[in-house]
Parts: C-alpha cells; sequence; structure tokens
C-alpha cells in the first residue's frame, strides 16, 4: 500500500531533485527497514517496518529506471530497458528460490536479514554513477501528490478491506480523485498530465499492462499452497519451481529489447500479452495428476511474456512523454504493474476463499475444496 500510493510522486521528486539523489534515499530507507522487519519484536513493529519499507521501494523503482537512462544516451534507450528489465526479473526469480531456502532453514526473519547488506553495498558501489543534471526552476506539486497518494491508499483499501469501511474508503478514494483532476487541470507543473489518457494510444498500453500483471500475479498468490499442498512439494523446491517465471522473464526482456527494435513496440507488447495469458490458461488446468514438466513450462511460458511485454510497454510509456519527466514514466509503468498485483491478490483471494467455504461446506476434504477454490479463481 504505502509503495503504490507513494510510486509515482516518488517519480516525480527523482524528476525535480535528481534520479540518483532519490535512488540513494530509497536504498538507505530499505536497508534500515529490512533491518526493522528482521529485528521485529512483535506484529505491529514488523507492519510498521514493512511500510517503510513501502516508502523506500517507491523512491528506489520511481527513480531507477530513469536513472539508468540518464547514463546513456537516448538511442540506446531501449536497449537499456531491456537490461533494466531482465536485472529486475533476474531478482524476482532468486527471490522465491533463496527465499525457499532460508525459510527452511533459518525461518522467516532470514528473508528480510539476508537482504539489508545487499541495499547496503548497493549504496556504496552507487557512487560510481554519475549524477544526471537536474534542470532548475521546476515546481513540485505537492497538493497534487497528496491527493494522488489519498486516491491510490484509499482505493487499494478499499478492494482489501470488508464491509462498512470498503464503502467508506472507495468514497474518499472518488472524491480524492475527482479533487486530483480538478487540481491537476489547474496546476501549472502538474505531477501526471493527464491529457496523456485521452488519447487511446497511450491509455490503452496502460490498461493492458493492468491486464497482464492482474491475470499473471494469479500464479504467484495461488501457486505456492498449490506445489505444497497438492503437489506435495518442500517449500524449497516450491520456491524453485515458481522461480521459472521471472527466469522467463529474464529471457523475455533480453529478447524484447531485440524485437523491439526489429519490429514495433506494440506488437511485442501484443505478443507478449498472448502469452501470459496462455500460460494462465494452462495453469488453470492444474490437478493431483499434473506433471511437474507441464507446471514448468506453463509457469515459464507465463514468464517469457511478462518479460516480452514489459519491455515493449515502459518503451512505450517513456517514448511518450518528454524526457525531464522519465521519472514519472518509469513510475506509472511501476503503478500499472502494482495495482494489477494488488488488484489481483485482493480479488482472486475473494473468489478462492469463497469457492473453498462453498466446497468445505458441501462436504468435501481439504484439499478437494482447495482445488475447487483453485479453479473457481483461474
Amino acid at each position: 500500500l504505502a509503495f503504490s500510493s507513494l510510486i509515482v510522486v516518488s517519480g516525480r521528486l527523482a524528476d525535480l531533485f535528481g534520479y540518483r539523489r532519490v535512488f540513494r534515499a530509497g536504498l538507505a530507507f530499505t536497508a534500515l527497514a529490512f533491518l526493522g522487519c528482521g529485528l521485529a519484536p512483535a506484529y505491529g513493529w514488523l507492519l510498521t517496518a514493512r511500510v517503510f519499507q513501502g516508502v523506500g521501494i517507491a523512491l528506489t523503482l520511481g527513480a531507477g529506471p530513469a536513472l539508468a537512462l540518464s547514463v546513456y544516451p537516448e538511442s540506446e534507450r531501449t536497449r537499456v530497458l531491456a537490461q533494466y528489465s531482465a536485472a529486475f526479473a533476474l531478482g524476482l526469480a532468486l527471490g522465491p528460490a533463496v527465499g525457499g531456502i532460508l525459510v527452511e532453514h533459518f525461518g522467516w526473519r532470514a528473508v528480510f536479514l539476508a537482504r539489508a547488506p545487499l541495499a547496503f553495498v548497493a549504496l556504496v558501489l552507487l557512487r560510481y554513477v554519475p549524477a544526471a543534471a537536474v534542470k532548475s526552476g521546476r515546481v513540485f506539486d505537492v497538493a497534487g501528490a497528496v491527493l494522488l497518494a489519498t486516491w491510490t491508499g484509499a482505493l487499494l483499501l478499499a478492494l482489501a478491506l470488508p464491509g462498512r469501511l470498503s464503502l467508506a474508503l472507495g468514497l474518499v478514494a472518488v472524491g480524492s480523485f475527482a479533487a486530483f483532476v480538478v487540481r491537476e487541470s489547474r496546476a501549472a507543473e502538474p505531477t501526471i498530465r493527464l491529457s496523456l489518457f485521452r488519447d487511446a494510444a497511450f491509455s490503452i498500453p496502460n490498461l493492458a499492462s493492468v491486464a497482464v500483471h492482474f491475470a499473471g500475479f494469479t500464479i504467484f498468490l495461488l501457486g505456492p499452497y498449490f506445489f505444497v499442498r497438492v503437489a506435495g512439494l518442500s517449500a524449497q523446491a516450491g520456491g524453485m519451481l515458481l522461480a521459472l517465471g521471472p527466469a522467463g522473464a529474464v529471457l523475455g526482456s533480453v529478447l524484447s529489447g531485440r524485437l523491439v527494435m526489429a519490429f514495433r513496440a506494440r506488437r511485442v507488447a501484443l505478443a507478449g500479452m498472448l502469452l501470459d495469458f496462455a500460460g494462465v490458461a494452462i495453469a488453470a488446468t492444474w490437478d493431483a495428476q499434473t506433471s511437474v514438466l507441464l507446471i514448468a513450462a506453463s509457469l515459464a511460458m507465463q514468464g517469457f511474456g511478462i518479460g516480452l511485454f514489459q519491455v515493449a510497454y515502459t518503451d512505450i510509456v517513456i517514448a511518450t512523454l518528454p524526457i525531464e519527466d522519465r521519472g514519472v514514466a518509469s513510475s506509472l509503468a511501476n503503478l500499472t504493474r502494482t495495482l494489477g498485483v494488488v488488484g489481483s491478490a485482493t480479488a482472486m483471494s475473494a473468489l478462492f476463499a469463497y469457492a473453498e467455504r462453498d466446497a468445505l461446506g458441501a462436504g468435501q476434504d481439504a484439499n478437494v475444496a482447495f482445488l475447487s477454490g483453485f479453479d473457481f479463481a483461474f
């Protein structure tokens, strides 16, 4: 929630105050948050540290792609985006595999404590990255940033929480969004130029990004439980299997950079979207008799599709906005990914729980009821 609410605001801060400076602040915040999570004496402390972790990651990812692009000439844009996306996907591939090992042998705290040194090393290495010049005289739209964070946070909380509280938060989200639209239409230098979304060539790829990550995250959400409860795998083996999706995304990202330069970015994005949906469609057929090879193939296909899509989509968004708004452009790519992920986590969890509860009420055993919920969600 903290990450989603602040990611675009972080991109604007990076545009105004420097990509390296904001990236450094995000790394420092994240490193301290990892330590706070790993050393938390109680759940409230863990939750607070996780909020700070979200703030740090928003600052880091809000500046990250723009920082990478600032080091190279504009002619290298697509290649740099491909390398950045491949590195991002490699991190996602290593996470489940290494996380499974850490949880199994050292407990959950190790998942946080092991990452703090990585953030500190990155802080040290950042000194070798040149700082791009910052255009002076630009103004930070404080009111627009507050309204943007408010409506994004209220919307995501409304999706996650039940009953009347959800309705109240939904009203807050609608009201703050309306105020944000009015504010941005009058601001001399808005956080986001909303006129861009009137162009279908810009708005449709952003909606497509939400859809791609909504579908794809369903596997990350329910897959680990399937591996352990139905396929009978250990946490370590399940983590390694789950890592095949991001591993496919690494390959897809690398190839996407070349394909975008050879063909139109929109064609590559469409191909990636179709492969993502095909992988998810195969995952919808998993059951206790499904071979591990078929599971692995569907995970790799889905991840490969996301890798193809993400580079092409980010290239489309960044090419649309002026070069001085690179932070907002890269943050928008992160925001659509996060909206898809959070929307999937919320909606698919609810659909799964509804069907599983219904199956348990009908007298089915726990594993059969789990598969009923799994099938219904997919």
